[in-house]
């Protein structure tokens, strides 16, 4: 029981009236005024309405986007008689940004109310919404009642699946421009052949099928399609080098959310895909297969990984790779490199897989390096950090040319535009051919 700004209202104004009983030498009146009041409370109290047919029901994704809003549906239902008033607030995991508010109500008999609050979870893994508190009116307004639902449901939060869904809706909308992919059309060279047709203007004379043309007795060309059943062979540093954060989040989820863009999108093509985890050791390794199925496979593999504070051996990772996948790939490599004596560790790993495979390293890039580097000098500490800043950018650059020396691609975009340019890569190596 909790007692409301109107009952406190008229417990003060008791006061005045125990004053006057006083003067008038009549103190049983205070007295009896404070005893009726509370208990009016106490009765009002037990008058209100019961609330076995009261029910709170949580609905929300069953798998949470980190560093998304999702939205959470609470919906409040009354199965009794009489009608409920008060104010309901739902308790999400702990330290997730929300919308949720306290939402005041009036529950009508077999008539559910739905409120709406979104969550903005900042970390993936294993969360828990702590259950439902609610303050219920009592009659005439004295008191309220406090009641906490035990209604807590485990919560799975996992890299940004509703980025997911924005692909897929462009794809079919011929939209992907609108969230920074591009594509090209590149028809005719080194494509899967698809069919047969006429001849038009504006045809490419390489085209032309000589036998189906001397059979028909016209011209004829072929047309093409994008090679279907290739392979997009991902993998994942997670060592030290995944710990650096930007933005306030760590390298490595900007590098998850990127993995599932463009898993999504060679599932899509029709491509076979596999993901290889490594740090000091090989973490986790699923051979490449193609289909919905494969992606939500990746999905479970990934939501749980932490970068570890342990060097990276990308020898023993990528011997391992080479062991148990052969055919030719489009490997894509999430690590990262500050200086060439990192980078010719990574060569030493990485050239003999090149040599079968269609290498790219993709980096994420911190853009407050370029902003510390263009900074005007003010101060020694500007000096300072100026010139730290542009030692690390010229390291980079000058690992950058190693790996690109030795026929390896790199890809370095600041975290927003990960997952567009390596989407948009490997649109364009289907559409080149390049596999």
């Amino acid at each position: 029981m909790v007692f409301t700004r109107r009952f406190l209202w008229f417990l003060l104004a008791g006061i005045p009236i125990a004053g006057i009983a006083a003067l008038l030498g009549a103190p049983a009146v205070a007295v009896a005024y404070n005893v009726l009041l509370f208990a009016a409370a106490y009765i009002t109290f037990r008058l209100m309405p019961r609330l076995d047919g009261l029910t709170v029901t949580r609905k929300f994704d069953p798998l949470l986007s980190v560093r998304a809003d999702n939205k959470v549906r609470l919906i409040l239902n009354n199965e009794g008689a009489e009608p409920i008033r008060g104010i309901v607030r739902d308790e999400p995991p702990e330290f997730f940004p929300t919308s949720n508010k306290p939402f005041p109500f009036l529950l009508q008999s077999e008539e559910p109310l739905e409120f709406q609050y979104t969550v903005t979870p900042q970390e993936r893994g294993l969360h828990q919404f702590r259950g439902t508190f609610l303050r219920l009116d009592c009659p005439f307004g004295l008191v309220t009642r406090d009641v906490f639902l035990a209604n807590e449901e485990p919560v799975r939060v996992y890299p940004n699946l509703l980025a997911l869904r924005e692909f897929d809706l462009l794809k079919q909308q011929g939209r992907l421009r609108e969230i920074g992919i591009r594509r090209t059309r590149n028809r005719g060279i080194g494509m899967e052949f698809e069919s047969l047709r006429d001849y038009g203007d504006g045809d490419d004379f390489r085209k032309i099928d000589h036998k189906a043309s001397a059979r028909r007795g016209k011209l004829v060309v072929r047309q093409y399609e994008t090679e279907r059943n290739q392979v997009v062979m991902i993998t994942i540093d997670i060592g030290r080098h995944m710990l650096a954060e930007v933005n306030g989040v760590r390298k490595l989820d900007y590098v998850l959310d990127s993995l599932l863009m463009l898993t999504n999108a060679a599932a899509m093509a029709g491509d076979l895909v596999g993901l290889l985890v490594y740090s000091d050791q090989v973490r986790r390794y699923l051979p490449p297969r193609k289909g919905r199925a494969q992606v939500g496979a990746i999905i479970e593999a990934c939501h749980d990984l932490v970068a570890e504070p342990v060097e990276s051996d990308p020898v023993a990772a990528f011997s391992y790779l080479a062991t148990r996948w052969k055919r030719r790939s489009l490997l894509v490599s999430f690590t990262d490199y500050e200086d060439p004596d990192r980078a010719k560790e990574l060569l030493s790993a990485y050239v003999p897989l090149a040599r079968r495979h269609l290498a790219l390293i993709a980096r994420v890039l911190d853009p407050r390096l370029a902003e510390v580097t263009e900074k005007t000098i003010e101060n020694p500490q500007d000096m300072f950090a100026v010139t730290a800043a542009g030692i690390l950018s010229e390291d980079r650059q000058k690992a950058t040319m190693l790996m690109t020396s030795a026929g390896i691609q790199n890809l370095e975009s600041e975290p927003q535009d990960l997952a567009a340019s390596l989407v948009t890569f490997y649109f364009r190596v289907k559409e080149r051919a390049l596999l």
